[in-house]
């Protein structure tokens, strides 16, 4: 009789909150990559998909980064304007960017290789993997300084809003991951969802509203008006911060 599988989580039967899409590299970024991914990329052992995470593995930010210094995550880090900002400004900070899109991990790479008069940054890893799964087991609890979520996919249909990010499950699973006084950051362009993401935080049990109950936050001066949101407020559509702190 063939010995049982091994108990791996079920993320999958579960909807993600991205779909894979072309992962075809421009040659700037094919040389990033092939040039300088192993400086940046950690490879986090699959376990049922190609961006799932083998439940047994935990990210060791202080043998990754070679010190012991406040960590800042940033989840959906697309083409990497945010998290490459902050590494550069903050080099008393360690930070992880999550995406599961191969040129936006590309791109990333390309943009800290430029700083530091090319050396790159050293406080800066990258991750392609699915969010849910990082959170739940290979992070450490209490690990995280700041949690950052800018923009994620709204899925504004009402059939697709099952597969937004920010949910009450979600919300449970930041606060595994943040320290006490640790920041969860939020930012839509997509009003609706700006207020599903207040909902979500405000009946959380385990975060303040950093500006008081029910209110949003200004504008993060640590992040980057990129493209995206330049786009978004083209288009008229107004953005939402929010800030949330670990009790």
């Amino acid at each position: 009789m063939s010995e049982p599988l091994p108990h791996v989580p079920t993320f999958r039967t579960h909807p993600v909150s991205f779909v894979r899409r072309s992962g075809r590299l421009t040659p700037a970024q094919r040389k990033a990559w092939d040039e300088r991914r192993r400086e940046y990329v950690v490879d986090a052992p699959r376990a049922i998909a190609g961006t799932s995470v083998d439940p047994a593995w935990v990210f060791d930010a202080e043998a990754t980064f070679g010190r012991r210094a406040p960590l800042v995550v940033e989840i959906g880090s697309g083409q990497g304007e945010n998290i490459v900002e902050a590494a550069d400004a903050h080099p008393e900070r360690d930070h992880l960017a999550v995406e599961v899109y191969l040129p936006g991990l590309a791109k990333t790479i390309a943009r800290s290789a430029q700083r530091r008069g090319g050396a790159g940054l050293a406080n800066l890893r990258l991750l392609q993997v699915n969010a849910a799964e990082l959170l739940e087991t290979a992070l450490p609890a209490a690990s995280v300084a700041e949690l950052w979520v800018f923009f994620p996919d709204p899925w504004h249909k009402s059939r697709h809003h099952k597969r937004r990010l920010v949910t009450p499950g979600f919300a449970a699973l930041a606060a595994r991951v943040l320290r006490p006084g640790g920041v969860w950051r939020l930012a839509t362009d997509w009003a609706e969802y700006g207020e599903q993401m207040r909902e979500v935080g405000e009946a959380s049990a385990d975060f303040r509203n950093a500006h008081g109950s029910g209110a949003v936050a200004p504008r993060f001066e640590g992040r980057v008006l990129t493209a995206f949101e330049r786009k978004g407020l083209a288009a008229g559509r107004g953005v939402t911060d929010l800030e949330y702190v670990r009790l």
